[in-house]
């Protein structure tokens, strides 16, 4: 019986493998041989999660026309993978990709790194910062005071506690942008909340319009729900959204949703102008698509003086376009799971009777605590404390990579918890593998693209600060050396570095 669950096609492999960009090779550097070069690449593919474990990969002849080398190069290749335990073979069943025993399995997304592995890794994976105290305490103290009521009912509330939907619209509101509490659910994160989203609006196969770059996890969300990701290439630094690219898509692509992160793009940091935010909107308007915007980093605007743009649902008065996102998880901390989402009220109604077939409806006590927030002045203190420990940790992280990877280039947001770094020419991917036998934890690039774009790119939160900040930028450095040496095998053993 084959022991692969799904397949990867020859001209699939070979755009994955185009993808990993070398540095062109200096004098006096050896090249690894051809089927060894080919051998790491589908490593890496696999380690990185871009070819899932137990995937049948092409036969030698396939993939061997598809990457215009010899039938040979590729049997030595996956010989060569056989030996180290990334590939398994039997007769009549193909080969299909594996881990070897003692790895642990790929992940797909950004996940957290494991609590017992703190105290040897540095974490730059995922963009989290630990509880802005002593609100977090306070609050759910306060949620405890105001459960009772609660819990004399079934305690099952799918559109959301009738207290936190009115404070949720107040908020809107005093931005400008009148809201009833009608037109707001409550879900678990914003995670929840886009999940729901594209089973209501996208059904498998489906277009959706993403930017190019965008958050790896969403990526991956719409991906296993079977959509059709249609990539617009964000416009060079920090300038934004290009606009003549997303009318283009939009005009003829057609798709039937958009998402877009307007303020602190994640990963590239770019806060979306008034103009972007309303051509966009008019762009979407003409092709009925479904514009949803990602509010989750809103209000981690770090620069004194920074004037915010409207929010993009103020262009939108008739409530027929937007569909706005946000989120406590990134302002606040990412263990409260409370998000949420404004739209027309028809939209509302459709996601709350979707939701009886999902999870019914989100933790009490969390919206408790995020209503204590937000009605007693702790949300404007505690996002203070946030945006000053990210200011502080930005600073640092930048001025470490500037001194110890001087070739690598990035433009300083202005807001948001990440930095898009452009690796010298480096592969991202390779990178991210020996950061992680180095003791620093780093997504590459092609994490937040479509098909491997992004390979010479990493992704830096600012979660470190001080001396780990330096301390995570030396450790990259020592990872950017090894690769350049052409060292990824695994042929220099694990270092030991103390935090």
């Amino acid at each position: 019986m084959a022991q692969w669950t799904s397949a990867v096609g020859a001209a699939q492999l070979a755009r994955l493998l185009n993808s990993q960009q070398e540095r062109p090779a200096g004098p006096g550097t050896r090249r690894p041989p051809a089927y060894r070069a080919l051998a790491d690449g589908v490593r890496l593919l696999v380690l990185e999660g871009r070819v899932p474990v137990a995937a049948r990969l092409p036969a030698e002849r396939e993939l061997a026309l598809a990457l215009s080398v010899s039938r040979t190069t590729v049997a030595a290749a996956y010989e060569a993978l056989r030996a180290e335990g990334f590939l398994e073979s039997r007769r009549g069943a193909g080969s299909w990709t594996a881990v070897p025993a003692g790895n642990p399995l790929p992940a797909r997304g950004l996940e957290p790194l494991p609590p017992e592995a703190l105290g040897s890794m540095i974490d730059l994976g995922c963009a989290a910062l630990p509880a802005p105290e002593p609100w977090l305490t306070r609050a759910v103290q306060g949620a405890l005071e105001e459960l009772p009521p609660y819990a004399h009912t079934h305690g099952d509330y799918p559109a959301g506690l009738p207290a936190l939907r009115a404070m949720l619209a107040e908020r809107y509101t005093a931005r400008g942008i009148p809201t009833m509490p009608e037109q707001i659910m409550v879900t678990t994160g914003a995670m929840g909340a886009i999940d729901a989203i594209c089973h209501l609006f996208a059904g498998r196969g489906e277009r959706i319009a993403v930017e190019s770059p965008s958050y790896a996890n969403i990526l991956q969300l719409m991906r296993e729900a079977g959509a059709r990701l249609v990539p617009v290439a964000m416009a060079e630094g920090l300038a934004g959204w290009d606009m003549d690219r997303w009318r283009q898509v939009l005009r003829d692509a057609a798709p039937r949703l958009a998402y877009v992160v307007a303020d602190f793009h994640n990963p590239t940091g770019a806060l979306a102008g008034e103009d972007q935010r309303r051509g966009l909107v008019d762009a979407a308007r003409s092709a009925g698509t479904v514009l949803v915007v990602d509010e989750t980093m809103s209000e981690l605007h770090l620069d004194e003086g920074l004037e915010m743009p409207r929010p993009v649902c103020g262009f939108d008065p008739a409530g027929s376009t937007v569909i706005t996102v946000g989120s406590a998880s990134k302002a606040f901390w990412a263990g409260m799971r409370i998000g949420w989402v404004r739209a027309a009220p028809d939209v509302i109604r459709s996601l709350v009777a979707a939701r009886a077939y999902a999870d019914l409806g989100t933790p009490v006590l969390e919206q408790l605590a995020v209503n204590w927030l937000l009605s007693t002045g702790g949300w404007e203190e505690a996002v203070g404390i946030r945006r000053a420990q990210a200011r502080e940790n930005r600073d640092a992280l930048v001025a470490a990579v500037r001194r110890e990877l001087p070739r690598w280039e990035f433009s300083v947001p202005r807001g948001g918890l990440t930095l898009w770094v452009r690796t010298g020419g480096l592969s991202g991917s390779r990178l991210a593998e020996v950061g992680e036998r180095v003791g620093v934890r780093v997504p590459s690039g092609p994490r937040f693209g479509v098909d491997g774009a992004f390979e010479g790119y990493v992704r830096l939160p600012f979660t470190v600060g001080g001396a780990v900040a330096e301390e995570a930028a030396t450790r990259l450095a020592a990872a950017a050396s090894l690769v350049e040496r052409g060292a990824t095998g695994g042929d220099e053993g694990p270092r030991t570095f103390v935090a």
